[in-house]
């Protein structure tokens, strides 16, 4: 099992910015991957970023540009970036970690979420 503990989240005005963290532990030899999903009220939930052990990285076209996740491996922690934040950011914010195809179709291991309010 991988644990995951997200922090981060909070209100912020549009065109602010936030950064999350995510840190893993447990059985993390498990996993090559980590991301970040997003569920807005009445959405779906939204893969927003992924980052593999290698360092590649992916994101949704709605973030790309403002955006960005990276990684500590030392810390076993994962880290997203969000500069020009938007009302429409407004979400829970998820942390997962899992296979790189996992995180895409479907994590494995899912944080406990995190709220960020972007204010108009």
């Amino acid at each position: 099992q991988v644990q995951l503990v997200e922090s981060g989240g909070g209100l912020v005005q549009a065109g602010g910015s936030l950064r999350l963290s995510c840190a893993a532990s447990g059985s993390i030899f498990s996993i090559n991957a980590m991301g970040w999903y997003r569920q807005a009220p009445g959405k779906q939930r939204e893969l927003v970023a992924i980052i593999t052990n290698g360092g590649s990285t992916n994101y949704a076209d709605s973030v790309k540009g403002r955006f960005t996740i990276s990684r500590d491996n030392a810390k076993n922690t994962v880290y997203l970036q969000m500069n020009s934040l938007k009302p429409e950011d407004t979400a829970v914010y998820y942390c997962n970690a899992g296979t790189q195809i996992e995180l895409i179709v479907g994590p494995r291991y899912w944080g406990q979420g995190t709220q960020v309010t972007v204010s108009s």
